[in-house]
Formats: structure tokens, C-alpha cells, sequence
């Protein structure tokens, strides 16, 4: 069984999500992904960087010039024969519970009437799973997608 992992840590800012894409592209390719899974994963990884940055202590910046402090996102990747599993984590607090409401509704679709929220939902249902704790230093929130090939 072949392993490997890409860690990044990146400024919490818009611009820095396509260096991640980017990379993570290569580095997956690089890994012998398909082009298929290479899509999803990208998208998956934009979709929790994004949101690490606007609502994960980043205050939406656009580029880390903007950054009211050093704002930091870390993305760690591992790709297996079998799949990929994504780690995000922000420094912008949070409460894992709060979270899970929205990556699995009570009533198991998210509220219509509502014009955000929806996202995490969307991305659980492109993996197998998506987790949300605390992030280990505590600052903020982590998100894992794990995703079997096939």
C-alpha cells in the first residue's frame, strides 16, 4: 500500500486558495489520481479552504496583505491506493456542533428558506464522510473528508 501527504500552511486569504488548489492538483496527479477524483478532490479542497477563510478567522480576505494578523489555514493531504482522505483547520473558533446542524440537517435536507448555509451539506454528499472538530491547538475548527475511489 502506497501513502503519501502533503501538508500546506497557507494565509487565510482567497489568493493563497488557488496556490492551494494548484498544488494539490500536482501533488495529487503527481500521485497517480484520475482525473475524475482529481476534480472532486479540488473542489472539496476550495470549497473548505474558502470557508476557512471567511468564516474561520481569515475575515474573507482576498490576499494575506489584507490580513488584520498573521490569519494562518493548514490543508494536509493523504492519498492512499483506496482514496483520499482531506484535513482543514482555521484559526477562527467555532463550535463543532454548531456545524454538524448543517453537514447533517435534523430534518436531513438544510433549510430552503434560508439563502446560505448549504455548502457543508453539498460537500458531504460528494465524500464518504466529513467530520468537523476542534482544531488541535484549540483556535479553531478542523474538518476531515475522507473519500474511497470507485
Amino acid at each position: 500500500m502506497s501513502e503519501r501527504i502533503l501538508r500546506l500552511d497557507l494565509p487565510a486569504a482567497h489568493a493563497d486558495v488557488r496556490v492551494a488548489r494548484n498544488v494539490v492538483r500536482r501533488f495529487a496527479r503527481m500521485s497517480g489520481m484520475k482525473d475524475t477524483e482529481l476534480d472532486q478532490l479540488v473542489l472539496v479542497v476550495s470549497e473548505l479552504l474558502a470557508n476557512a477563510i471567511d468564516h474561520g478567522g481569515g475575515e474573507a480576505a482576498m490576499s494575506a496583505a489584507e490580513l488584520s494578523s498573521d490569519v494562518r489555514m493548514c490543508c494536509s493531504l493523504t492519498v492512499r491506493d483506496e482514496g483520499w482522505e482531506l484535513a482543514v483547520s482555521d484559526q477562527g473558533g467555532g463550535d463543532p456542533e454548531d456545524v454538524r446542524q448543517f453537514i447533517e440537517p435534523p430534518d436531513g435536507i438544510p433549510d430552503l428558506e434560508d439563502d446560505r448555509g448549504r455548502g457543508f451539506f453539498l460537500l458531504a454528499q460528494m465524500v464518504d464522510r466529513l467530520e468537523v472538530k476542534s482544531s488541535d491547538d484549540g483556535a479553531g475548527l478542523s474538518f476531515r473528508a475522507f473519500h474511497r475511489y470507485g
